[in-house]
């Protein structure tokens, strides 16, 4: 859910609210949260997502902080404005099994043309699973309608 502003989400925010994207649908995750350079993002880890040792797979964390991450930095885009990725690094602090995951990003700066997000996944019990930091980069004109 989005939280009220005087404008209308951007226009990415609004396309990952009306319809999960398909990455969600893969790998089953929901956007819960959207606000002004914030995003929360959760998952119900299982069996469908472990790696050949039984715990969570290390690329779904970082697919659902990706995600967080990528919407907490659309939502503050002007409408004529989209972004890429430069740079995702991503820290595991303890192995997952089944849980429901928590992923929460923040845009910790945003200057006119690159930004700085982080994301801390929790578990159920509110300890810390992993962290994530994303480097953005605005894209307008021709290169933001290629997006």
């Amino acid at each position: 859910m989005a939280d009220s502003a005087n404008e209308s989400p951007h226009p990415l925010v609004k396309k990952v609210l009306d319809s999960k994207p398909p990455i969600a649908k893969l790998i089953d995750f929901e956007v819960e949260r959207v606000a002004p350079g914030h995003a929360i993002a959760v998952l119900e880890a299982g069996p469908q997502h472990a790696n050949p040792m039984g715990t969570l797979h290390g690329g779904v964390l970082c697919d659902v902080a990706d995600a967080a991450m990528g919407i907490a930095f659309a939502s503050t885009l002007e409408h004529d404005e989209s972004f890429t990725t430069m740079n995702l690094a991503i820290n595991f602090f303890r192995p997952v099994w089944n849980d429901r995951l928590r992923a929460e990003a923040q845009v910790i700066n945003r200057g006119k043309n690159v930004g700085y997000v982080e994301c801390e996944i929790t578990s159920s019990d509110g300890k810390q699973v992993a962290k994530a930091t994303s480097t953005c980069c605005v894209l307008r004109g021709e290169r933001s309608k290629q997006r």
